[in-house]
């Protein structure tokens, strides 16, 4: 016999008009228990009861489709972003010294150095534009520009126009992170936004290693300038997904906030949710935020890591090997890329800890994470010259740092910014951290004629510990202890 259940004629036409998804009017009789004039809906007849089970258990279908639609194209758009972004780093074995083009490296070198620069500018512009204007127009503006500026750079062998357009691509670059992390926000509330943010930060990692993969072959397959040509083609289908499929807000398709979604009271007692979501008061007060600049300080030191291991890592062990300059040194440098590889497990774990045993609270794994590469690093340089030590090395500092790195720039940056300024306070940290990338690109290279790489991974370990000690007070802040009087 086929169960049944059944509820009144209100509650009914509630549900019918999408009403009461949790407080159902009048009384409820369920798995057979008759209720006289009241119909009876039949599990085998009808589909639309599964729309009833949702709603009861407060999972609304259509809700969601969106909230899931929205974490996979904003995941793909910023894994996309980086398509346009590697083209530069894989074409230069295709114009530098020796070749039609011939760059010479201290040109390539500038070339990185505006990139750098725009990227750390834009950060701060792009993410109060989106609290602002909202993400949509940001980002889509941002992919079309990249887009075409990395086309330009296929057709051009004028250093001064790589480098314009290179700049130019800092810039476009820059539109992704903060926006797009507001619009995660938007659709996923504080008490699981350590398991999605840990979800959502492995696009970078990814996006990485695909995009270099797909330029790589391109430029193999038909010439550098396919570097810059093949990934910019990607990129456009995936603009032409956010012309069709991206919205801001629950609210913008008719649906209630994440808040009233999930039943959760807002902090009304944080200034920032006091004021208009566009306003510039909400925009100040984010940036006026004590704990929102201390994330962006702690950033600033905690990125010139990633970028040094990113840029000098594969530098770092043909030397170790004594591979540098011979065939088998391509092989041995790919070692590296066990840093990026451990960075999407890293980010997993981080989100789910947070959330499932910290209570939402991201500084204890932050904290932890950072302590601990700082010890890695100082140690680094004592491994033996082997292999499988330096891989294991290498993957030691991806776990421990790719960790920290997505909790304050994605996680925690939403969290003390609110949802509301989550555009400017993801624009903030990670603009201060993106100019620790730009001392992490270059000042090994200084170090290490000094030091030697000792001393590269002594100043690594020494800037990391600066970063934990900053948080280590901040151990179980929460973004709702700002509504607390002992922390007014």
């Amino acid at each position: 016999m086929w169960a049944t259940i059944a509820i009144s004629g209100d509650a009914a036409r509630g549900l019918a008009l999408g009403q009461g998804s949790r407080h159902l009017p009048g009384p409820t009789r369920v798995l057979g228990f008759k209720m006289s004039r009241a119909p009876q809906l039949h599990f085998a007849n009808s589909l639309g009861v599964m729309k009833f089970i949702f709603k009861l258990l407060g999972n609304d279908p259509r809700y969601e489709r969106w909230r899931w639609q929205m974490f996979a194209l904003t995941w793909l758009g910023y894994a996309g972003l980086y398509l346009t972004r590697k083209s530069f780093s894989i074409a230069k074995t295709g114009i530098g010294e020796g070749t039609e083009v011939g760059l010479l490296d201290s040109q390539m070198a500038w070339i990185d150095f505006g990139y750098l620069m725009a990227y750390a500018i834009g950060q701060f512009i792009w993410g109060i534009t989106a609290d602002r204007i909202g993400t949509r127009k940001v980002i889509l503006s941002g992919m079309l520009v990249s887009i075409l500026a990395g086309v330009m750079m296929g057709v051009s062998t004028l250093p001064l126009a790589l480098g314009v357009f290179f700049f130019i691509q800092g810039l476009c670059q820059s539109t992704g992170w903060a926006p797009l992390t507001k619009n995660v926000s938007n659709f996923f509330s504080q008490r699981e936004r350590g398991t999605i943010m840990g979800m959502w930060c492995t696009n970078y990692a990814i996006g990485g290693v695909v995009a270099s993969a797909l330029a790589a072959w391109a430029a193999s397959r038909w010439g550098y300038q396919y570097a810059f040509f093949v990934p910019a083609g990607v990129l456009l289908c995936i603009w032409f997904l956010f012309v069709f499929f991206q919205r801001n807000r629950p609210e913008d398709v008719g649906l209630p906030s994440i808040e009233e979604y999930h039943g959760e009271k807002q902090n009304a007692g944080v200034e920032t949710d006091s004021k208009p979501e566009h306003s510039w008061a909400n925009i100040i007060s984010v940036l006026k935020d004590p704990m929102v600049r201390m994330l962006a300080v702690v950033y600033f030191f905690l990125k010139p890591t990633r970028y040094a291991i990113l840029f000098w890592g594969p530098v770092y062990i043909t030397e170790k090997l004594g591979t540098r300059g011979e065939t088998s040194g391509f092989m041995d440098g790919a070692i590296a890329t066990l840093f990026e590889l451990a960075g999407p497990l890293s980010v997993l774990i981080a989100g789910i800890v947070t959330d499932k045993v910290f209570g939402s609270r991201r500084m204890p794994v932050a904290v932890t994470c950072l302590l601990s590469l700082s010890v890695v690093l100082f140690l680094m340089d004592n491994l033996p010259a082997n292999r499988l030590a330096l891989g294991a090395g290498f993957f030691m500092i991806g776990i421990l740092l790719y960790a920290p790195d997505s909790l304050i720039s994605g996680t925690a940056a939403v969290d003390f910014g609110t949802r509301k300024g989550a555009g400017t306070a993801a624009g903030l940290i990670n603009g201060f951290g993106s100019f620790g990338a730009v001392l992490g690109g270059t000042l090994p290279g200084l170090v290490k004629e000094q030091w030697g790489w000792d001393g590269i991974f002594h100043s690594l370990s020494i800037s990391i510990l600066i970063a934990g000690v900053l948080l280590l007070p901040q151990w179980n802040r929460l973004p709702e202890s700002r509504n607390r009087p002992e922390a007014s």
